[in-house]
């Protein structure tokens, strides 16, 4: 299970540990890669990028966006997302990702949406127009809402 941890990064799922804001590179895929292949990744705005699929998630890594792009200014890991397999979407994730308790993945979107009525951590996004929510991204510094 993924457990997202606003303010703080994300539980890695098998006790592969926790991937902390403002970690640096090295440390996050090696905390990463104890659960799946890292991979070259690319975010604009951001020094370093990496990705890795788990089960059917894909997970998505991004650091150092301090004067780049749009983003604001955050030494070491800034971001962080997971995205459902397009061809799952139909059901419930194969892991869970869960946020003060609630499987984002595991449940219809309505379901989540009226769980956390008491609204988001301005550090977190949902997306997913379909049944079930197809991502999520939390990030170090508050993302603006027209993102």
């Amino acid at each position: 299970m993924f457990e997202l941890l606003p303010e703080v990064g994300m539980r890695l799922p098998d006790g592969a540990g926790i991937l902390r804001f403002g970690m640096d590179e090295r440390a996050a895929q090696w905390a990463v890669a104890t659960i799946a292949d890292v991979r070259d990744g690319w975010v604009c705005g951001a020094r370093w990028a990496f990705s890795a699929q788990y089960q059917s998630l894909t997970l998505d890594i991004y650091g150092d966006t301090a004067g780049r792009g749009s983003h604001q200014d955050t030494p070491g890991l800034a971001g962080i997302g997971l995205t459902r397999d397009p061809f799952t979407l139909t059901g419930p994730s194969a892991c869970p990702v869960a946020l003060s308790g609630i499987d984002l993945f595991g449940y219809p979107t309505a379901e989540v949406s009226d769980a956390l009525k008491e609204g988001l951590p301005p550090t977190l996004r949902l997306s997913g127009e379909g049944a079930y929510l197809s991502a999520v991204s939390l990030h170090a510094e508050p993302v603006p809402v027209e993102s």
